[in-house]
């Protein structure tokens, strides 16, 4: 099971018009922007995870949410906890590491010269979004794995990667790709009664009514002075993880009476092991 995403891509994603840079610069800075109303797409009906609640990410392995925990992420593999709202993670836009074999060929996404693009920070292939006829076929995957989550209890679903785009060369990738790859994942979760949330992607938060997304999972934030951002689109449903404690100071300075946020170790260790850490707001 792969890790939780630190966001380290800056180069690619901060590659945003100096307007909307400017725009969630001061969102952030103000610490108070407007709220996005709170709504949930008409055509559905989903329930929300509740917001400013105890939250938890537990990728890298299950344990039992601790006292005043709310919402929990886990694994799409991982049994859902008893008594809290939970968001199932999917790995949606590229593969697990070492788990190209899982996939037809033609649907790993290829460079130039024939060789597929790795997420190398990751080790993971980039999965070729790029047509309306591989994004269905792809779709077809992913749905099969928010149907599991559906089937295990889960509320909602968390598609990792949004951003995959950004990493992909010589323009083979765009964010109407990505866009229009996130729609068909959404009306799949939305017809199974799940919400789905955008993970990450600041820069695509504008259209989460275009692409039908309801909520936010953000990792770092407030390290990067990006919390406003998804405030504006998503209102209060939004929850946050830092992976630093300055990125929890800053988070929790600006939004933590509005917000459920999570420090967690980079490994999102379950309770229990060497190097597990959580830390909130109440508790630096």
């Amino acid at each position: 099971m792969r890790s939780s995403r630190v966001p380290s891509r800056r180069s690619a994603v901060l590659a945003v018009s100096a307007a909307l840079a400017a725009v969630l610069t001061t969102a952030c800075s103000s610490g108070a922007p407007d709220r996005a109303p709170d709504r949930a797409p008409a055509s559905h009906e989903v329930t929300l995870p509740p917001v400013h609640a105890g939250f938890d990410y537990q990728l890298g392995g299950a344990y039992p949410p601790p006292g005043g925990v709310g919402v929990v992420v886990r694994d799409h593999t991982a049994p859902a906890a008893p008594d809290v709202y939970n968001i199932c993670y999917v790995n949606a836009f590229q593969t697990q590491p070492d788990a190209e074999g899982d996939w037809d060929t033609d649907l790993l996404l290829r460079d130039a010269a024939g060789e597929v693009v790795m997420d190398e920070d990751w080790g993971e292939a980039l999965l070729d979004i790029g047509s309306a006829a591989n994004r269905e076929r792809i779709a077809e995957k992913v749905n099969g794995w928010i149907d599991t989550c559906a089937a295990k209890g889960y509320r909602a679903v968390e598609p990792d990667n949004y951003d995959s785009f950004t990493r992909a060369p010589d323009g083979l990738l765009d964010a109407d790709d990505a866009k229009a790859f996130l729609s068909l994942l959404a009306a799949h979760a939305h017809a199974k009664g799940l919400a789905i949330g955008q993970k990450n992607t600041v820069e695509l938060a504008g259209a989460r009514a275009e692409v039908g997304l309801d909520f936010a999972v953000v990792e770092e934030c407030g390290r990067y002075r990006e919390c406003g951002g998804y405030l504006s689109a998503f209102g209060d449903h939004v929850v946050v993880i830092e992976y630093s404690a300055e990125g929890l100071r800053r988070a929790c300075a600006g939004w933590g009476d509005r917000l459920g946020i999570v420090r967690r170790d980079l490994d999102v260790l379950p309770a229990g092991r060497s190097g597990h850490l959580r830390r909130t707001c109440a508790h630096p």
